[in-house]
């Protein structure tokens, strides 16, 4: 059976197009980690340093006004 020239150039260009359109729809997932995870408590002494105030006391649990 013959093809012709035409057949062999449509059937590479498909194989060609297969391959880039394969290429393209590749992606991949970054996740990012954040510095410090919301759930996990910093000392007072840090959380001072962070808010820039005189007193750590506010931030110790110990040290919290009960309702």
């Amino acid at each position: 059976m013959q093809t012709s020239k035409y057949t062999k150039i449509a059937v590479i260009a498909l194989v060609l197009l297969f391959l880039v359109l394969s290429v393209i729809s590749c992606s991949t997932h970054v996740h990012t980690t954040s510095q410090a995870p919301t759930s996990k408590k910093i000392p007072p002494g840090q959380a001072k340093k962070a808010s820039g105030s005189k007193s750590a006391k506010a931030y110790a649990p110990g040290q919290q006004k009960k309702y």
